[in-house]
């Protein structure tokens, strides 16, 4: 899997708020362009948010499921993006010092992203969660000002 970490300026409770409004993903998920619903469980085991990917006019709907929960702390995610395929991604919470050290990880479970071979896989990922990270940062710092 790979993973990217990095250390906001915000409380876990105040990182968690905005990883439990789903309607916010699309503002630091890079790919995902639009939201269009997200179950009233979010983020429930078993609950979906309901996004496209993509670029218009060249959009996907799809759909990420909520696998594992630990309120507050962490998140284990089902994304899918067809027909690139579908991931795994953890969103891990710790508090450090004054701010939170937010963790992802992340790999390819299905679909043609397996074809590639980890060692070129992990960096791609690693460089999209990078900015995922940045833009969660900006989100959570915002609002938190």
């Amino acid at each position: 899997m790979s993973t990217t970490t990095r250390t906001l300026s915000a409380t876990p409770e105040q990182v968690w708020e905005v990883l439990s409004d789903g309607w916010l993903y699309p503002l630091f998920v890079v790919g995902a362009s639009r939201m269009r619903n997200v179950d009233d469980t979010w983020p429930a085991v078993g609950s979906k948010l309901h996004h496209s990917v993509g670029t218009w006019p060249l959009l996907i709907d799809d759909t990420t499921e909520v696998l594992e929960l630990e309120e507050g702390t962490r998140l284990l995610l089902k994304a899918r993006g067809w027909p690139a395929g579908e991931a795994h991604v953890e969103i891990s919470l710790r508090p450090d010092g004054v701010g939170t050290l937010v963790t992802m990880k992340e790999d390819a479970t299905a679909g043609p992203g397996l074809l590639m071979p980890k060692p070129l896989r992990d960096p791609q990922l690693h460089w999209r969660n990078v900015e995922a990270l940045r833009r969660l940062a900006f989100v959570v710092e915002g609002r938190t000002r």
